[in-house]
């Protein structure tokens, strides 16, 4: 039985419904119909053949990272107010507390460790954390049983493993920085229960005027606490290469568990790091389980491993621990190797079983990872390195905010201001592009949320299931389908008889599926038959979860979701494609087939109404010329108007990329007719057209009959 985890309302059923293409209780057979993907997958990585086809493959993913976390196009880098203070004297190195602005009115908290003693410039390291926080203390009683199991040496050092790690690299000759994720120690704006324990959502914090993080609204800005963190880590990238006394050349990363994928997503996001060592996050099964290790579209036909292989032929190492890492050194690494050696680096990839150690970045794993930098930050330092104990820092010694540098302000309120900030940065950076320049950002935006183009020639397969006489009309019934995706069609097709044809083709996308084209005793609506009277063939389609997808007499009002109990659309988006971009590879698919058809039609239309407007407006944006004309009634629709992420219409980051006239923008220069707007089209659909020297292609229609009626009389 096909799995189907979504809400249904049961209707009555409609006099003269579509006739169906399969036996009746029967739905396609399309493997999306299965269950969703989550967290806990399998995500194997399959290496190219060739190291041109990895470079086009690591374009794209670099692109997905960042549309996902939000950084496409890159936001302006303000000044980062950097505030330096507190030194603290050890021995052979000193700490000075940090504070600085990523964005205006947020602030990063964290240590700046510097060796002493070493002149010049000096490598620098990037020491991201984990859940377990830049403080973590494993207790006296702990460290000791750490100690009698074989993962640290020091009770002191191994109580503060973070500190432990900053301190030696400090000793080995680097200049080393910590800092704080949203909701640890000193970074509080944005609390704990917020960026790492939400659960359920917040309504007071989810309308187009005032939304927080993990809303409706943000997701369709493609906001969310990893965007913000992996800024955050940009912004410390810039903050440690500035300093005077440090080689940007020579900068190294590395974290563990929640800083592993901070470390990961670094390395993808930023060419400047010269070796990683991204410890407990690289595996083909789990792929992060806190909320600030997940973003919608993240990891839609990816995984930590392949994003591990962006950082590619540059050094990167890690382990195999007794976690979601175990097989490693079976599923997952041979694949890295495989890949720097296609590059010609095979020796510049590590990963070392320690399966006798849970998840932890323990002295064992430290001591692999001192080494590598020493190698490859070019310390020139006697092997092994050993790392010694430390007095560690006080309380007072590692806390951030005094009487002089107060504690800033934290709460709702702060964060509604900040991402309502974020967002009319965004739309400003947009706004000040020249439009041709605007348009190929929302392009590559799009070509992300969507995820799919027009397949090619040949990869669309169709099976004859019957062909009725009707008099004046021929009515054929198909299944389509798409081998490569394991996707399946329903379709109806409606070809002149009595009038030859015209060689155009009417491709008819409605909300409610093809049942809609019918009117009483399944007789055409009067539309489509004078369509098909004036010589068009014109095509209807059950789109996913429309029609023969669902039980008779149901239409889905809410979208499946992974089995999670909290409410974060990331869970869900972030390894499956919304419903909505789902929906818009049906209409390519058919767009493929008509175009690539036999008969060679001459002419694409592209009709969406009653609710498929913007569908068939996403699906024209990937097609292009494709489609010869999109006649589209938008019904005014806009995603922001959207007040949950479970409807069906739900796309994460449509708002960020100018919401639905963006997306008509994108058929420029290509003839548009749009209804549902009133008497203009919107103005970045008009300035569209008219940067590409097509003003006249965009029409304003009064309604679906208008648009039908300048078809057949031109």
């Amino acid at each position: 039985m096909r799995f189907l985890a979504a809400i249904l309302l049961v209707l009555a059923p409609q006099e003269g419904a579509s006739p169906r293409v399969l036996p009746p209780g029967q739905v396609p057979a399309d493997a999306r119909l299965g269950p969703l993907k989550d967290l806990d997958g399998s995500f194997p990585f399959e290496v190219p053949a060739t190291a041109e086809a990895w470079g086009k493959r690591a374009e794209a993913l670099r692109t997905q990272i960042q549309v996902a976390t939000g950084l496409w196009p890159m936001p302006e880098r303000t000044p980062l107010n950097a505030q330096v203070f507190g030194r603290v004297d050890r021995p052979d190195f000193t700490v000075d507390k940090v504070a600085f602005e990523s964005v205006p009115g947020l602030w990063v908290t964290g240590l700046l460790f510097r060796p002493k003693g070493k002149p010049g410039r000096l490598p620098g390291v990037l020491s991201p954390h984990g859940h377990e926080g830049r403080l973590w203390d494993y207790t006296p009683g702990g460290v000791r049983r750490m100690i009698a199991a074989g993962q640290e040496r020091f009770e002191r050092s191994g109580r503060f493993p973070q500190l432990a790690r900053c301190a030696t690299l400090a000793r080995m000759g680097c200049v080393t920085f910590i800092w704080d994720m949203l909701g640890y120690a000193d970074n509080v704006q944005i609390p704990t229960t917020v960026a790492h324990r939400f659960a359920k959502l917040r309504p007071n914090l989810d309308t187009p005027e005032r939304w927080g993080f993990f809303s409706t609204q943000a997701e369709l800005r493609m906001q969310s606490i990893l965007g913000v963190q992996a800024w955050n880590a940009l912004r410390a990238l810039d903050f440690l290469s500035a300093l005077p006394d440090v080689d940007p050349a020579r900068i190294g990363v590395t974290g563990s568990s929640g800083g592993g994928t901070q470390t990961l997503l670094l390395g993808a996001l930023d060419p400047r790091p010269a070796v990683a060592f991204p410890q407990g996050m690289v595996s083909t099964s789990m792929q992060g389980g806190c909320t600030c290790e997940n973003a919608c579209g993240l990891r839609i036909g990816t995984g930590n491993v392949e994003l591990a292989a962006l950082f590619a032929p540059k050094p990167s190492g890690m382990t195999a621990a007794n976690d979601w890492t175990k097989e490693m050194m079976t599923r997952g690494f041979p694949e890295l190797q495989k890949l720097y050696a296609l590059l010609g680096a095979k020796d510049r990839v590590l990963c070392t079983s320690q399966v006798q150690f849970p998840h932890n970045y323990n002295y064992v794993t430290r001591a692999l990872m001192y080494s590598w930098f020493n190698k490859y930050l070019r310390l020139g330092l006697e092997e092994p390195v050993l790392e010694e104990d430390f007095e560690p820092l006080t309380p007072a010694e590692t806390r951030i905010w005094d009487a002089d540098h107060p504690e800033p302000r934290s709460g709702e309120d702060v964060e509604a201001t900040l991402l309502r900030a974020m967002a009319k940065a965004s739309e400003d950076q947009l706004a000040s592009l020249p439009t041709l320049q605007r348009l190929e950002v929302i392009r590559k935006g799009m070509d992300v949320l969507l995820g799919r183009r027009v397949p090619p020639p040949g990869t669309v397969t169709r099976e004859k299931v019957d062909k009725t006489d009707h008099g004046d009309h021929w009515q054929f019934k198909d299944l389509l389908r798409l081998p490569a995706e394991k996707e399946e069609l329903p379709v109806i097709s409606f070809h002149p008889k009595d009038a030859p044809w015209n060689g155009k083709v009417v491709l008819w996308v409605d909300g409610n599926g093809k049942a809609a084209m019918f009117g009483p005793n399944a007789a055409p609506m009067p539309e489509i038959h004078q369509l098909v009277g004036a010589g068009f063939a014109v095509l209807g389609v059950d789109l996913l979860y429309q029609g023969e997808f669902l039980a008779d007499g149901k239409v889905l009002v809410e979208q499946p979701k992974v089995k999670n109990p909290r409410d974060f659309a990331g869970f869900t988006y972030g390894y499956n494609a919304p419903l909505f971009a789902k929906r818009v590879h049906d209409v390519l698919t058919l767009i493929s087939f008509i175009v690539h058809d036999e008969h060679a039609p001459r002419e694409l239309i592209l009709v969406g109404v009653h609710g498929a407007g913007p569908l068939a407006a996403a699906a024209r944006a990937q097609a292009g010329g494709a489609v010869s004309r999109l006649i589209v009634d938008t019904g005014g629709f806009r995603f922001a108007q959207l007040t949950s992420f479970r409807h069906p219409d739900f796309l994460p980051g449509a708002v960020k990329y100018g919401d639905l006239p963006g997306m008509l923008a994108l058929s420029a220069p290509h003839e548009l007719w749009v209804a549902g707007e009133g008497p203009q089209a919107p103005e970045a659909v008009t300035s569209a057209y008219a940067a590409t020297g097509r003003p006249a292609s965009v029409r304003v229609v009064r309604d679906l009959s208008a648009a039908i009626e300048s078809l057949l009389h031109p």
